[in-house]
């Protein structure tokens, strides 16, 4: 993928930025319930009622893993072969509270922050850390930010499906981040709902927000999918660190139709 230059910013200025995404004075919400974020009110918990979503998961080196999240304090769940799981998800979201927008996820599997030793992760219970993103819309870029943490900024994404097929390249002032190919089919999966916890680090402080997530029409199969990498930009960077893009996933998934319910972020260090 072609880089394209993108002035005086640096590689950290790009996923940091605020000149597409406001920043936002530090404010008390008016109820528990309740953000004003660009003037209109945002109510929680925010609903989800309907999104296409695509995702490819891989195993990964633990180490390699840990690297990138050192910051957070959080730890990777490590596999007994030294591994993790970090997954690249895209995002059609049709109807919601925040309106119609598109993003790209980078996440990693990670344990608690208050995990006991010996702690094992439960997969009817998922933990994560959203790494990276970006998404491209201004109102919900603002409102990730202040109400949950979540480090977005605003980029360009060109998502498609062919059929129940998925193409997504994801372009950051004209730079290429990344291109992802998920194929359609595999072993349809119970509608039913999960229950996760999501992890952000934003400008030093970690959040955990509760979500509840049901897909329907959904299929998992092994492999399933191909990712290529730009040049010259942190998010390809990292990613290539793990190698993702020179194999395929242990699995990829695809939903026709996700709902959601996000709740309140509790800040959980600083």
């Amino acid at each position: 993928m072609a880089s394209a230059g993108r002035g005086d910013s640096s590689p950290a200025d790009l996923m940091n930025r605020q000149v597409d995404c406001p920043r936002l004075r530090p404010r008390r919400p008016r109820s528990h319930e309740i953000h004003e974020v660009l003037g209109r009110e945002v109510t929680l918990p925010v609903r989800v009622r309907a999104a296409t979503q695509a995702s490819a998961t891989w195993s990964v080196d633990a180490d390699a893993a840990q690297a990138i999240i050192e910051p957070s304090g959080l730890a990777v769940a490590r596999g007994r072969r030294g591994t993790t799981t970090c997954s690249v998800a895209v995002v059609d979201y049709l109807d919601n509270d925040l309106g119609r927008y598109h993003e790209v996820a980078v996440a990693f599997a990670v344990a608690p922050h208050d995990a006991g030793p010996g702690w094992t992760g439960d997969p009817r219970r998922p933990v994560t850390l959203i790494h990276r993103l970006p998404v491209d819309g201004e109102f919900t870029c603002a409102a990730g930010r202040e109400i949950w943490g979540f480090p977005k900024w605003v980029t360009e994404i060109d998502l498609r499906r062919h059929g129940r097929s998925t193409e997504c390249v994801l372009r950051d002032r004209g730079a290429g981040v990344l291109a992802l190919q998920i194929a359609p089919g595999g072993v349809p999966l119970p509608a039913k709902p999960l229950e996760m916890s999501a992890y952000s680090f934003l400008d030093g402080v970690l959040r955990r927000t509760p979500w509840t997530t049901t897909s329907h029409g959904a299929h998992l199969r092994p492999g399933g999918a191909v990712l290529e990498l730009g040049t010259d930009h942190p998010m390809a960077d990292e990613l290539r660190t793990l190698g993702v893009h020179e194999r395929s996933p242990r699995f990829s998934v695809t939903v026709e139709t996700m709902t959601a319910t996000f709740g309140a972020a509790e800040v959980v260090g600083a």
